[in-house]
């Protein structure tokens, strides 16, 4: 019995297609464009302040959970439009705005991991004026 393998150009072609959809939802996503600042901000303190391996890991836990509820919400949009096909519909608009809600929840969540590692860190820095004796890890 043949089995049936993908081969190389298929699997190729899937990462093509993966980055293709992020980028359109980087150009058509308003909000896309405040998680890649808040991204870029959060890495960049994560380095600056020298954040240990488990406090990033969780850091880039929130990133992602981020990113990804962001681009089902931008999936459950597009298909919800097509469904209703520029009718108004209760039903749709409650679908699209629980979806923005499951994005906000997950960048509140992130904020919240983002304040229990970076608060005391920049605390000490700015506050204290001096760097912890003890790194988080």
């Amino acid at each position: 019995m043949k089995k049936n393998h993908p081969s190389v150009q298929s699997r190729l072609e899937s990462f093509v297609h993966a980055f293709a959809g992020l980028r359109d939802m980087m150009r058509t996503q308003r909000n896309a464009w405040i998680h890649a600042f808040a991204t870029a901000l959060t890495l960049f303190l994560a380095f600056w302040l020298r954040i240990g391996k488990e406090p990033f890991s969780l850091i880039v836990i929130a990133i992602v959970g981020v990113w990804v509820a962001e681009a089902f919400n931008t999936v459950l949009e597009l298909m919800a439009n097509l469904v209703a096909r520029d009718r108004y519909s209760v039903l749709v608009k409650r679908a699209k705005d629980i979806a923005a809600a499951a994005v906000l929840i997950a960048a509140l969540g992130a904020v919240c991991v983002g304040i229990s590692i970076f608060g005391p860190l920049l605390y000490e820095r700015f506050v204290s004026g001096s760097s912890l004796s003890v790194r988080l890890t």
